[in-house]
């Protein structure tokens, strides 16, 4: 099984971003750079598929050379090789300039390997702008069947088994290899890194991809506005839980909540 997974390194979404007040531009200063939440579920769900059928994990990424410390990170809990599109003005690119990239960085990858990967695993969504579009525009580009929201897979006699999430409930469906998959998060964590897979993966090469003609960008973002503050809550002092109530009720009516 040749599985291909394209990660993006974002700022961490565990830390308050505030927006510098002479750029209007997020602040980016001392945060973190990570691997995105989302395609950490993709590379965990990647390589235990790749525990059970045997084969191998190629990860790629588009950025500056700041990416490589990611995918090293990737290369520490189940990828076997990893490749960098080296684009310096990555974070221009809209949906439609990231999938037309991570295609023909696919295409070199499977040239320079001398082998077609059978599944192409993306996260469904990145932390910093969530489209939701990079892996199904790169399904439409390829012609290749693609499920959103996939919380789990299996593969055999050249199908993939694809248990999607839904607001309902679940899907179970079939898609023919090869195929796209956006990953949702499963019902498990994405493993941790050892001291020796850091080891091995610090010896590990990161290959450098040109990246692709820069095309017509769909999408400028024009402003960006900081999530309103949450107000502070009131504190209703009551002797009997009966006047708490009387009060919320009349708190809530007068603010014509109903």
């Amino acid at each position: 099984m040749e599985i291909l997974v394209c990660i993006k390194q974002v700022p961490d979404d565990s830390v308050e971003i505030s927006l510098n007040s002479s750029t209007g531009k997020p602040n980016f200063d001392g945060v973190t750079q990570i691997v995105n939440a989302f395609d950490t579920y993709a590379l965990e769900m990647a390589t235990r598929l790749k525990e059970k059928v045997g084969g191998e994990i190629t990860v790629v990424s588009i950025g500056d050379e700041s990416v490589k410390n990611s995918l090293k990170n990737c290369l520490a809990v189940g990828a076997d090789k990893a490749y960098l599109v080296k684009e310096e003005g990555a974070e221009g690119l809209d949906s439609a300039g990231i999938s037309k990239n991570l295609v023909k960085a696919k295409e070199e990858i499977e040239n320079i390997l001398g082998k077609k990967f059978d599944i192409l695993f993306f996260g469904k969504e990145a932390t910093d702008y969530a489209s939701s579009q990079v892996g199904l525009l790169a399904a439409e580009e390829l012609s290749l069947p693609a499920a959103a929201n996939v919380v789990d897979i299996e593969t055999e006699d050249g199908k993939a088994k694809i248990k999607q999430e839904t607001e309902d409930g679940y899907n179970i469906i079939e898609a023919e290899l090869p195929c796209i998959v956006t990953v949702q998060k499963p019902n498990y964590e994405p493993r941790y890194p050892t001291i020796k897979t850091k080891m091995a993966a610090r010896k590990k090469p990161i290959d450098e991809l040109q990246p692709a003609e820069k095309p017509e960008s769909f999408m400028e973002v024009v402003k960006v506005f900081e999530p309103a503050k949450r107000q502070a809550g009131v504190k209703i002092k009551a002797e009997t839980a009966e006047e708490a109530v009387v009060q919320a009720v009349k708190m809530m009516t007068d603010a014509k909540v109903f």
